[in-house]
């Protein structure tokens, strides 16, 4: 629970620190990492607490929709596979994808969005995922080289 607690934190400071307009990749970043050590429930724990931190902070609904249905897909696709680049990918399609046509319904109801499209959130959401995915991808693959994030997930999970 400390660890995700942290990772959650982790993502809350880089999305508020490096602020990109309409966009925060470090969630999507912070999610893959999440998954990767923790699983898919904790994972979604760790998006469920950045976004309801970011919303307490003046964001949308959307930080939280948009986020935690990424770590289950991602968490699921590794549970099976064992592939890092499928949780990266499953953390793309789950928050890019998914978490859009989740966070339609929302704030066409409580934020007064015109209603239309419902694929009309995914151009916002899709470029977010992307990055953050990969860069989350990019550490993980990294950090294997070296060992570290092996050692890090053996010691968390002891």
């Amino acid at each position: 629970m400390l660890v995700t607690a942290l990772l959650a934190a982790l993502a809350y400071v880089l999305n508020t620190a490096v602020v990109f307009p309409a966009m925060a990749p470090f969630q999507h970043f912070v999610n893959v990492l999440a998954v990767y050590l923790l699983g898919p429930w904790y994972g979604m724990a760790a998006a469920f607490i950045c976004g309801s931190l970011r919303m307490l902070s003046g964001r949308t609904i959307m930080a939280v929709t948009g986020g935690i249905v990424g770590p289950v897909l991602a968490g699921f696709l590794y549970k099976k596979t064992k592939n890092v680049c499928l949780l990266a990918l499953g953390e793309m399609v789950g928050s890019g994808i998914l978490g859009a046509l989740l966070s339609y319904p929302f704030m066409v109801t409580f934020y007064g969005m015109k209603a239309g499209n419902w694929a009309q959130l995914i151009p916002f959401f899709l470029p977010s995922a992307a990055v953050g995915s990969l860069l989350g991808l990019l550490t993980i693959l990294l950090t294997k080289k070296t060992g570290l994030i092996d050692k890090l997930k053996a010691k968390i999970n002891a």
